[in-house]
């Protein structure tokens, strides 16, 4: 039995996803579809990387991730097949697969050329039914992915602002909101690990700062201001039982400080 999952943009109230999964088990009615998200932000194809970067490569061997923010959809930007680790991804060519494939170097990248492939009718607004669900349907039943179309070098590349680090300093930024309204940034655990283990760090954003990077949540009182190193490895900023995004009215993009003597 074959996993396929979803992410898109559609929104959680949306047909569009009912549509692609209708496809899908038109074609293998014994996949397994599971949806990883389908509240991206409409366009934002940086934010569904990161979804992708952070959820999929958790995911049995083989499993087929169909992601759908597409905001050149009906233009001539290619739709890609990608093995990138254990996992398989089908995509727009777009930076959707950026995130992780700077981390892990794909293994085969193919262009979906082939219109066997796709449903017979192709609309220039919704590929992700007419060509990418069908097309995952096909894998899921052992199609070999070097019949989708020709070999592509490299998918697209976004740009991602750098972490600075120096001596006494990690400069970085949000990454991204979870949630509960957690400050997620691009600073790593890694990052972290160098520094000296008896300094206290100051962690500055905003107009705001806190002291300490701690273990947990609970390690703080409710309605303090807390540095963690999350699940992701990441280090984020929180307010116990709190939405520290809503209240300190902190925005993805925000420039976060890590600074010690």
């Amino acid at each position: 039995m074959s996993i396929i999952t979803l992410t898109t943009d559609f929104g959680g109230g949306s047909t569009y996803q009912a549509a692609m999964k209708g496809v899908i088990l038109s074609i293998d009615p014994v996949a397994t579809i599971v949806d990883i998200t389908h509240d991206v932000p409409h366009q934002d194809v940086k934010r569904g990387a990161l979804v992708l970067d952070d959820v999929t490569q958790r995911f049995p061997p083989g499993t087929i991730h169909v992601a759908v923010v597409d905001p050149g959809v009906g233009t001539d930007r290619a739709i890609l097949y990608a093995k990138i680790g254990a996992q398989q991804y089908i995509a727009p060519d777009n930076g959707l697969l950026s995130r992780l494939s700077a981390r892990i170097k794909p293994e085969k990248i193919r262009r979906l050329a082939d219109p066997q492939y796709w449903l017979p009718e192709v609309s220039t607004t919704f590929h992700g039914r007419d060509i990418m669900a069908p097309a995952a349907a096909h894998l899921s039943l052992g199609l070999d992915p070097d019949r989708l179309g020709p070999p592509l070098p490299y998918p697209a590349v976004l740009s991602w602002r750098e972490v600075k680090i120096t001596e006494k300093r990690i400069e970085g930024e949000v990454l991204e909101i979870d949630s509960f309204g957690n400050l997620i940034t691009n600073i790593t655990a890694e990052m972290l690990a160098n520094r000296p283990a008896d300094h206290r760090v100051c962690v500055v954003f905003n107009i705001y700062e806190t002291w300490g990077i701690y273990h947990a949540y609970g390690n703080q009182l409710s309605g303090t201001l807390c540095a963690v190193i999350g699940s992701n490895d990441r280090l984020e900023i929180a307010i116990v039982g709190d939405n520290a995004a809503r209240r300190l009215g902190i925005e993805i993009g925000t420039p976060v400080t890590l600074a010690w003597d």
